[in-house]
């Protein structure tokens, strides 16, 4: 991880805690830990599986951390696995090397043909299931884009120009992914319909807020509560009705006047022998972060794992509590460490680049504006905010006068939504590069100077 160092301690203790917080987001540390096979029986939690009833074991899946997962898992079931493929986002390089799992690169966050061939690839895998069969999915987030099958009389294009609209409306995840569902004959519990009557073991790792199994990679094996008529008031609500394609109008109107079967519901037999199992999540990564903070002699807090909202708004509240730190010592004296996640969005009215977690850190500055002792960070877990290379960025209270005297207004940069430009001038980007994993984003501020407890 990169971060410019200015020669205070409070730098470094920053790379530790987030480090941190990455290291248990890692994808092969949680199923290591989770998963076990003892002798003929694969366990996870509450569930065990006698692989040796099994005529098959099949390994599929999609998002940006089944790369790791996919490896660990082949190295836990050690011989037990007959086949796998995988989606994995296209910048997973070096491409990962496994026995009996394939690697199908795809794009994120839009979908692609890659990512189409690769989810026919994994149905012609398992071909015709039967009730000898073990299905082991892998989902984490960014499956959503990374498993893309559209449903009859949707051309891609037109899914690939809908999600770039959603994206840029402000619309959450868990909206955009209500849309995608139905536009999709694998998300939304498509693909526990194509498995029946196999035995299915889905293994999770949650991008979303809240860790509502539904939204997470849009829920390919888990029942769908939502309808065609929650996807028309997304579109509605969010302006975006008359300007998506055609194509996706005329399938919603449709599903809406009950022309089209709707996903599958809790009440279908086909989850019946579909286990869904949630192994790592935002929660597990903050009280990492709060537990490196509190060693480095720091009063903790995780202030929530459910952040949302508008970037730039969030960014204020965040900073406010600093300030209130700081001034007030509430909720807590300083030296003091606020730890958060989850997942705000950009509604983007500018032209400029940056990323959801460098917007907000931009906010942020301009409200602790010559605050000493104040050190505020927010980063993408995947290691990619928005569509730049860096994870995230950091500031301080100096940061709006570096910035005008190098004749460069905060302001303005985020208004044009131009956050990333402004900080790589800064040298305060957070570069970590993809980190193989992905379970929202973690937000870390300082406020004071700790002492080690060590």
């Amino acid at each position: 991880m990169r971060v410019r160092q200015d020669g205070s301690s409070s730098r470094r203790v920053l790379v530790e805690a987030l480090s941190q917080a990455l290291l248990v987001a890692d994808p092969r540390t949680i199923l290591r830990n989770k998963v076990k096979v003892r002798r003929n029986d694969l366990e996870i939690g509450t569930f065990s599986f006698k692989l040796s009833q099994f005529r098959r074991v099949l390994v599929i899946g999609g998002g940006k951390a089944t790369a790791g997962m996919a490896l660990e898992t082949e190295k836990i079931l050690d011989g037990w696995i007959t086949g796998g493929s995988v989606n994995i986002p296209s910048y997973t390089k070096p491409w990962p090397k496994s026995k009996k799992i394939s690697f199908n690169p795809a794009s994120h966050p839009v979908p692609s043909a890659e990512g189409v061939r690769g989810v026919k690839n994994m149905l012609r895998l398992v071909g015709q299931p039967s009730e000898e069969d073990l299905v082991i999915c892998l989902i984490s987030g960014g499956g959503s884009a990374l498993t893309p099958l559209p449903s009859a009389g949707v051309l891609l294009s037109d899914k690939q120009e809908t999600t770039s609209l959603l994206l840029k409306s402000g619309a959450k995840i868990d909206e955009i992914n209500v849309v995608r569902k139905h536009l999709s004959d694998f998300k939304g519990g498509r693909l526990a319909e194509k498995l029946y009557p196999a035995t299915v073991l889905s293994l999770i790792i949650s991008d979303v807020v809240g860790d509502r199994l539904e939204s997470i990679a849009s829920g390919p094996t888990v029942p769908d509560d939502t309808t065609y008529a929650d996807a028309y008031r997304i579109l509605r609500e969010r302006g975006l009705w008359r300007k998506i394609p055609s194509s996706i109008r005329k399938r919603v109107q449709k599903g809406k006047e009950g022309k089209l079967p709707e996903t599958p519901k809790r009440s279908s037999r086909i989850f019946k022998r579909v286990h869904n199992v949630l192994v790592g999540t935002n929660k597990e990564s903050c009280q990492a972060a709060a537990e490196a903070l509190e060693r480095r002699g720091y009063h903790s807090f995780i202030l929530s794992t459910r952040i949302q909202g508008e970037s730039r708004e969030v960014g204020k509240i965040l900073a406010g509590i600093c300030i209130s730190i700081r001034e007030n010592q509430l909720p807590v004296g300083p030296p003091a460490a606020v730890v958060a996640g989850g997942e705000t969005t950009v509604t983007v009215h500018g032209k400029g680049r940056g990323g959801r977690n460098q917007e907000l850190v931009l906010s942020a500055a301009l409200s602790i504006r010559e605050k000493p002792a104040i050190l505020v960070s927010s980063i993408g877990t995947d290691g990619l905010d928005g569509p730049t290379n860096a994870a995230g960025a950091v500031t301080d209270g100096d940061t709006v006068e570096r910035s005008l005297r190098i004749h460069l207004d905060p302001d303005y940069y985020l208004r044009e939504n131009n956050s990333y430009p402004l900080f790589e001038r800064l040298n305060d980007l957070v570069l970590t590069g993809p980190t193989g994993t992905n379970v929202n984003d973690i937000f870390i501020a300082l406020v004071g100077a700790g002492k080690s407890k060590e």
